[in-house]
């Protein structure tokens, strides 16, 4: 079979690493080497897939169902495989081998079509802010994952070179890089994070009715994970007359359900928000990043 990687994975790629790698010049010979070694028989491709690995529906040799993953270093597929393996099932999709291959995960099958995205708005919200407090564990002792303050901090520096060049972000930018600095001067209790949570990172499974894949784990507080999903379909938010009051809402009602200070997530969802909308600047992303910088605007 070919493994030709999606139209989406290959565009997201190129956005991550722009001066290029040999990565995908060398998938489709990792893919084959990875069916072989596990003896799996592939069904398909999944399309339009991920924005980081190539995800291919297989069966293992007894014909169970399962899901092999390839993914470039720099997705971080070794962190996501400790994360998987420290949840063990529990809210995430389960690893279904601990080492096999660097950037090779083999893992549980669930509904790769049906996410909680597919659900009424108020529904979705509630399942998927369900299955995030799950994941939020204690990390492992002497663990190697990014912390929140680590990752911000790079994504601070390119907001800053990015927005030399956009004068007018400069207002934006500054109360985001503000907000940061206030909420790591008093990080709350640390936990293992998702990373990158939203909808459609919520899979429907056989095992528990919703599963989370996709991390991009990290080591923080849980106001930063939840920041993300607070602008889930932003799209819908910004074509309605009253959607910075449903934002507000919105913050108030999953700080509350989960927990959480409003005032921190409303914080984090600023940042990480304008973090997203000067990235999409940056690599060429202009309605993208409209639609983002006008969500945090509302902040």
């Amino acid at each position: 079979m070919a493994f030709e990687p999606p139209q989406r994975l290959v565009r997201a790629l190129g956005e991550t690493a722009p001066d290029g790698d040999d990565w995908l010049e060398k998938l489709p010979e990792a893919a084959h080497q990875a069916v072989a070694l596990r003896e799996l028989t592939v069904e398909r491709v999944q399309v339009p897939g991920g924005r980081s690995s190539l995800v291919v529906l297989v069966r293992r040799a007894d014909g169970t169902p399962a899901v092999l993953k390839l993914a470039p270093p720099r997705s971080r597929p070794e962190s996501e495989r400790a994360a998987l393996a420290h949840w063990d099932g529990l809210g995430a999709v389960q690893l279904l081998e601990p080492f096999v291959t660097e950037g090779v995960l083999l893992l549980e099958r669930l509904h790769p079509d049906l996410s909680v995205r597919s659900l009424p708005e108020a529904k979705a919200l509630l399942e998927a802010a369900g299955t995030l407090r799950r994941l939020w564990v204690e990390p492992p002792a002497e663990h190697v994952f990014e912390t929140v303050a680590e990752r911000t901090g790079r994504q601070a520096e390119a907001m800053r070179a990015t927005a030399g060049a956009f004068g007018d972000l400069a207002v934006l930018v500054d109360a985001a890089l503000v907000a940061r600095e206030e909420l790591l001067a008093a990080p709350p209790v640390e936990r293992l994070l998702h990373g990158t949570f939203r909808q459609s990172k919520v899979l429907a499974g056989e095992r528990m009715p919703w599963l989370a894949v996709g991390p991009d784990p990290v080591v923080g507080e849980c106001a930063f994970d939840l920041a993300r999903l607070v602008r889930d379909r932003v799209e819908d938010l910004i074509a309605s007359p009253s959607g910075a009051a449903t934002t507000r809402r919105r913050v108030k009602r999953l700080a509350e359900s989960l927990d959480v200070d409003q005032e921190r997530l409303r914080g984090w969802t600023l940042f990480r928000a304008v973090e997203s909308g000067v990235r999409a600047l940056r690599v060429g992303r202009p309605k993208d990043a409209e639609l983002l910088l006008e969500f945090a605007g509302w902040l």
